[in-house]
């Protein structure tokens, strides 16, 4: 039994991961400091992994978390590029130093591999669609600029300590404990949140934008997969589903689901946001294996069933 070390792991991916790897027998460590993901996340697996509560930024406490691990799974950071414009530092903080932190921890205890949640926003605005790994990047905030240089970190010490490493470019995520509650929340939850109250969802810009939107099941599947393949360590992979959708389509798919004729509030466009974001998983799918399995409205359908649940029980408290 391989004991495998998932921080960031009480968050809204990390803890769909560690339910995966629960459910295949694996030992699960958990690492967060709970400033974003919740206890409640864990509860389906409680009694089955062992957390400890901590910051990714305190070596110590990396070090002691670190102990035994054969394989990490490096989810934690300040996942959004509009906290990461508010304030930078933050950011840098924990997805860069976090992220050396887990890496040099990682290489003194004789971890076989850290698979690490690597973002499409390296990619930026570039002109081609849909975006390789071979693209050259260009970030445009913050964030993207933090998660950009903890790539780079993976694939040095890959490079010059030997430590296996893979790093996983994750599309707009979505799925299942995505909560609205942060005023930087993700996209699907925030539309969810509003169209179910009757109201109208907000658009920054002209609802042209278009993501490639990743059902959180997928990124599971690419992490297992990222795990165990053999030659790929050093490599970075796209993982999405491979086709985009518009905001503007995104609502109207939602009022089909919800039976609904909501329209959107249009707002000033956001400093760092990417116009369009598509990608290219050639790559994943011959070397990896990966195979995404949930389109966006089977995807939309599951978050719509848990926000409800959610939502009655946060009324019967």
């Amino acid at each position: 039994m391989r004991t495998c070390l998932v921080t960031g792991g009480a968050g809204f991916i990390g803890s769909h991961l560690v339910s995966a790897l629960v459910a295949r027998g694996d030992r699960v460590r958990v690492l967060d400091d709970f400033s974003t993901g919740s206890p409640e996340n864990l509860d389906a697996v409680a009694g089955q992994v062992d957390v400890i509560e901590g910051d990714i930024v305190d070596p110590d406490t990396v070090h002691r978390a670190m102990s035994g691990v054969q394989v990490v799974f490096h989810q934690a950071a300040l996942a959004s590029v509009p906290r990461s414009v508010a304030n930078p530092l933050a950011t840098h903080r924990a997805c860069v130093d976090g992220t050396l932190n887990i890496l040099l921890a990682a290489r003194n205890a004789g971890v076989r591999r850290v698979v690490y949640a690597a973002s499409s926003s390296a990619y930026g605005n570039s002109a081609r669609l849909p975006k390789s790994e071979e693209d050259p990047t260009s970030p445009l905030s913050p964030y993207a600029v933090a998660k950009l240089a903890g790539e780079q970190y993976c694939a040095a010490f890959s490079e010059v300590y030997g430590l296996q490493t893979v790093r996983l470019r994750y599309f707009n995520v979505f799925g299942p404990r995505q909560t609205p509650d942060s005023p930087y929340a993700a996209v699907i939850p925030l539309f969810l949140q509003a169209m179910t109250q009757g109201k109208s969802p907000t658009v920054h810009g002209d609802g042209q934008q278009s993501r490639d939107f990743t059902y959180v099941a997928d990124v599971v599947q690419a992490n297992l997969k990222a795990a165990e393949a053999t030659g790929v360590s050093g490599r970075v992979y796209n993982v999405a589903g491979g086709r985009r959708v518009s905001l503007l389509n995104l609502i109207r798919l939602l009022n089909e689901i919800l039976g609904t004729s909501i329209g959107p509030e249009f707002v000033p466009s956001r400093p760092g946001d990417v116009k369009h974001s598509q990608a290219d998983i050639s790559r994943a799918v011959a070397e990896l294996g990966y195979r995404p399995t949930t389109d966006i409205r089977e995807g939309l359908e599951h978050c719509l069933e848990w926000f409800r649940s959610r939502t009655e029980q946060l009324v019967s408290v």
